[in-house]
């Protein structure tokens, strides 16, 4: 029931200096209340006054929020079906493209067996010449492999008192008689390359022994014959290899 005449006519007195709760308290608390509560209706008048429009207004709003909502959930449930339906699809799609992967993958796959299979065969025909000639070759070890070893053991047994020279002469008579026994073996034999290794002989060489052939034909016969060697060694590069090489087995020495 306030009005705004109510609050014209109320404004000279809330004007006033003394009208107020503490002035009024020194006169009767009664009146500090009446006092007070005069004070608060103007000031909610005011207020009031400002807030009904905005009350009309969001009533206003309010009732196009309604019905823009209702827009809204009509439009948000269309889109859930098209979101339904192109779910489905998405569906289909990948799963098509999971299908079309894996024959891609099945046809790169096909291909590469294929590439290989082909390679293996190609490589086969150039290895048959090779495992043709190896196996020849293999016959032809396994027929003078008597003959061989029959020169090796010679050259062990009876080969070390002698210089180089001589060495090469006797394998010439071993090798005649031979021939005239009838007994296979190989003309190209190396006597080094059958009794020892390269590995072997580089570990010599790092032992002191000296790379030549003779040196090395030497080493062989120490290491291999069943005889206790005796060596002629003026320059010591027998006894140095020795001592290197048997400096971990406890080798002793007497001077």
């Amino acid at each position: 029931s306030i009005t705004e005449e109510t609050v014209e006519l109320l404004e000279p007195y809330l004007d006033m200096e003394d009208y107020n709760l503490e002035t009024a308290k020194k006169v009767c608390g009664n009146v500090a209340g009446l006092c007070s509560w005069t004070q608060a209706m103007a000031y909610f008048y005011g207020i009031n006054k400002e807030v009904l429009p905005l009350k009309a207004n969001l009533a206003l709003q309010e009732g196009r929020l309604a019905a823009a909502q209702m827009e809204l959930n009509s439009a948000q449930n269309q889109l859930d079906e098209k979101q339904k339906e192109l779910d489905e699809v998405q569906a289909m799609y990948n799963a098509a493209m999971k299908e079309k992967q894996a024959l891609l993958d099945d046809a790169e796959a096909c291909r590469r067996k294929m590439n290989n299979a082909t390679a293996l065969i190609e490589g086969l025909g150039g290895e048959k010449l090779r495992w043709t000639a190896s196996s020849k070759n293999f016959q032809k070890q396994i027929i003078n492999l008597v003959g061989n070893v029959l020169l090796a053991t010679g050259f062990l047994s009876y080969s070390g008192p002698f210089n180089q020279e001589y060495r090469n002469l006797l394998l010439q008579l071993w090798k005649k008689e031979m021939d005239n026994s009838k007994i296979p073996y190989s003309r190209n034999l190396n006597l080094t390359g059958m009794l020892v290794d390269k590995a072997t002989v580089g570990e010599w060489n790092l032992q002191g022994l000296p790379n030549d052939d003779l040196s090395i034909q030497n080493g062989i016969i120490v290491t291999k014959a069943s005889r206790y060697p005796l060596l002629i060694d003026p320059q010591s590069q027998g006894k140095i290899w020795i001592k290197n090489k048997e400096k971990n087995n406890g080798l002793q020495v007497n001077s």
